[in-house]
């Protein structure tokens, strides 16, 4: 169990949760007030028992600000279908692209009001999916360690098996902005618990009530003071001899941080002195353009796959020369299990080793000796600062595989998440040199 984090007491001024709202914004769903003691139970014990004090108050739609000022967390239960107006998508889009974060309770894992949240939020962000998230995001560790939970026998029932928490969200720039909780929390935030019941027994969904919190009070900070000066659609200016670097499009959600990789790409082209200048394009495997472009960027940040077809593709493009560049954003584990996996089935002769720090990839156009490292990783190494640290597999005694297990992408917008596992310090610079190293071997 964590400490609770210092900037709960800073900020508790900020701290109101918006919960339910009235029947006006629901409709027909006249339980969106089912558990009327739940949020304030959960609220109360985080009080008592890890010394939080949040603060919960209830409006309907039209009364909540469009401002995270003023209601940094938005919660939201129910039992059936509802949709939203077209201004209220754009209203809560805004809301969470500005620092805000939404909550969603299914009552009693209900299926109806599930799949409406399912669609509202693909209208709501077309662009970047709902993803189920794996057990080492830190939203299952940002007080409590909660890689397994106890659900009521109403949850297997239902045809789910398992015992980790389920939880969905869209992530923008490294933040969950809006989590879905597939099955209760909120009776057990009540305290009531009975086997019928497609819910989280009381423990575990206190557990997972104060880690939300938690997670949002330090990511909310954190969005306030740093992510801000990113914004979440970005391009990169054109250039006549541009030579074009592609992110790789996948199933999922391959865009992690919406700005980092085109400031990078800035800062090589101005750091180094040579004519060609990189551009950007987003690309899938199946894109014959990938062939046009010396380097292949991949990130993400929970388990992903790719199909035969672009197993295939990325193998023919590893084999006529081209450089694959892939970061675990924020260091995370889901993803590097997913990418060590595929790559051992795409190349099943090559082993993927520890590039040597006399590699040419720590010297042109950066000297890279050491670099310092987020809090989260500093934890766990018990230093902050490294030796920096890459991964490659060779061919023809030259690197066209290049893999850093730790986050540099937060670190390129200069804003890496309070809970990353990467790099500070250095992180451009190590940037840079792949790049330098890819139009140079």
């Amino acid at each position: 169990m964590k400490e609770i984090l210092g900037i709960l007491s800073v900020i508790l001024f900020l701290q109101t949760v918006v919960a339910q709202e009235g029947k006006e914004l629901y409709g027909d769903d006249v339980y969106w007030n089912a558990t009327p003691n739940d949020v304030n139970n959960l609220l109360k014990s985080m009080k008592e028992q890890v010394g939080a004090n949040f603060q919960m108050d209830v409006r309907k739609m039209d009364k909540i600000s469009p401002d995270p000022e003023e209601n940094p967390v938005l919660y939201r239960s129910g039992h059936y279908r509802f949709t939203y107006t077209q201004a209220e998508r754009d209203k809560l889009r805004q809301y969470v692209l500005d620092g805000g974060m939404i909550i969603y309770n299914t009552g009693l894992g209900s299926a109806p009001f599930y799949d409406s949240v399912v669609k509202e939020l693909k209208l709501m962000f077309p662009e970047q999916p709902l993803q189920r998230l794996t057990s080492d995001h830190p939203i299952f560790h940002s007080y409590y360690d909660v890689d397994k939970v106890e659900y009521n026998k109403g949850v297997q029932a239902s045809g789910y098996v398992g015992n980790e928490p389920y939880f969905e969200a869209i992530e923008i720039n490294c933040r969950v902005v809006v989590l879905v909780s597939r099955w209760c929390m909120s009776v057990g935030w009540q305290g009531d618990s009975k086997d019928e019941w497609q819910s989280y027994k009381p423990e575990s969904a206190f557990r997972l009530g104060v880690n939300i919190m938690n997670y949002a009070s330090s990511m909310r900070a954190w969005a306030k003071n740093a992510a801000q000066e990113m914004k979440f659609q970005d391009k990169l200016a054109s250039y006549s001899d541009t030579v074009s670097m592609a992110q790789i499009v996948y199933d999922g959600v391959w865009k992690t941080r919406h700005k980092g990789l085109s400031v990078m790409l800035q800062s090589f082209n101005a750091k180094t002195g040579i004519p060609v200048k990189f551009g950007l394009k987003e690309l899938r495997l199946s894109d014959p353009g990938i062939f046009n472009s010396p380097v292949l960027y991949l990130t993400g940040h929970e388990h992903f796959e790719l199909s035969a077809d672009e197993k295939a593709a990325l193998r023919r493009y590893l084999e006529s020369g081209g450089v694959l560049f892939v970061e675990a954003c924020c260091g995370r584990k889901a993803f590097d299990k997913s990418f060590r996996d595929m790559m051992a089935s795409i190349l099943p002769d090559k082993k993927l080793d520890l590039i040597p720090q006399s590699s040419s990839l720590f010297k042109e156009p950066n000297k890279i000796e050491e670099v310092s490292l987020t809090a989260a990783l500093m934890q766990e190494s018990k230093e902050g600062r490294a030796a920096p640290l890459l991964y490659g597999i060779q061919r023809n005694g030259i690197y066209n595989v290049i893999y850093s297990p730790f986050g540099l992408s937060g670190c390129w917008e200069g804003s890496q998440s309070p809970y990353a596992r990467g790099i500070t310090t250095g992180a451009t610079e190590m940037g840079q040199n792949i790049l330098m190293y890819s139009l140079t071997q």
